[in-house]
């Protein structure tokens, strides 16, 4: 599901609902990444909800839902071993009745709650199951209009870097406006590259589209290759991804620990490869969740490819100068 949807939109129909209904709040969950789904719209009479909670399928009465693929009606909720997956503890206690539907092919679900109890019938399950296909097109529409306003970006891009590599022959140059621009075409906070040493012991940050760290001395200090999770593509010579390997590299530190690096939610790690070692990493990172699509990851590792033949011909373009020298 997109990451890009108008939420305010969405907000306004659920308060369409709440009101069709007489609910207390209405919540809906979106896929987000692997076993994962997100409260991405909410209408609530309290302000006890947050867009952005995360829910997993069998976890509480929304991962029921998510789980078996089935509408759900407890009229008479008690909270024995039950919850609703959204609600801070103290602010659950006060609802009685609850009633969800499953989007079609694990897209997600709409659910809905009341503080009084026998509030809602099969009747009005049906009639919520309308709602889910009028919101199913609507996510549909959203996706396809979002995918078209991505490749435009993405082929924009193509365009920069082009631009880039005849109108900044020097490197660093290059390489500080190529992430800026980077940065600004995925809409990522932060976008790095990094490089390792040559005797392959450490790596230290080469380029930025903005500082990670608070002490500046920091930026280009050499970090440990034994370390974190840009030490590990250096290492394994392979990419890693928040959506790919999810918990195990959210929030995890990308260099090493004790630094004071922002928890990073959302990464994206692409080795290098020149002369079959890995030379260098290009990170984009955010500290909000993002959807990582397939096509943002193939986007993404395309460019890691062309900067991997800039820097080959830096390479070659170097060895021939050092040769022509003796």
């Amino acid at each position: 599901m997109s990451s890009m949807f108008d939420h305010s939109f969405f907000d306004r129909i659920l308060g369409l609902i709440c009101s069709v209904f007489d609910a207390y709040s209405a919540v809906l969950f979106l896929h987000f990444s692997d076993n994962t789904y997100i409260l991405t719209s909410h209408f609530s009479l309290g302000d006890n909800i947050q867009n952005g909670i995360q829910v997993q399928p069998g976890k509480g009465l929304v991962g029921w839902i998510l789980r078996n693929n089935q509408p759900l009606l407890v009229n008479d909720f008690h909270r024995e071993g039950d919850c609703l997956g959204y609600y801070p503890q103290e602010a659950e206690s006060m609802i009685k009745a609850f009633m969800g539907c499953p989007l079609s092919n694990g897209q997600g679900a709409l659910c809905l709650d009341s503080k009084k109890s026998y509030t809602f019938s099969a009747k009005d399950q049906k009639i919520l199951h309308q709602f889910v296909q009028l919101i199913e097109v609507l996510c549909q529409k959203f996706e396809n209009q979002e995918g078209s306003e991505q490749e435009q970006r993405f082929y924009a891009f193509i365009q920069t870097f082009h631009t880039l590599r005849h109108s900044n022959p020097r490197w660093t140059i290059f390489l500080e406006n190529l992430l800026q621009a980077l940065a600004e075409c995925t809409d990522f906070n932060y976008c790095l590259f990094a490089s390792r040493d040559e005797l392959g012991h450490g790596y230290s940050l080469e380029g930025w589209n903005k500082s990670v760290f608070r002490r500046k001395d920091l930026q280009r200090r050499k970090f440990d290759i034994n370390a974190g999770v840009i030490g590990w593509v250096f290492r394994n010579h392979k990419p890693i991804t928040t959506a790919d390997k999810g918990e195990r590299v959210r929030g995890a530190p990308l260099f090493e620990k004790h630094f004071d690096a922002p928890r990073f939610q959302s990464v994206m790690c692409l080795p290098l490869i020149v002369h079959l070692r890995t030379r260098g990493v290009l990170v984009l990172a955010d500290e909000e969740n993002k959807i990582i699509s397939n096509q943002l990851h193939e986007f993404v590792s395309l460019v890691s490819d062309q900067l991997a033949i800039f820097l080959e011909n830096l390479y070659l373009k170097n060895k021939l100068r050092q040769l022509q020298e003796l």
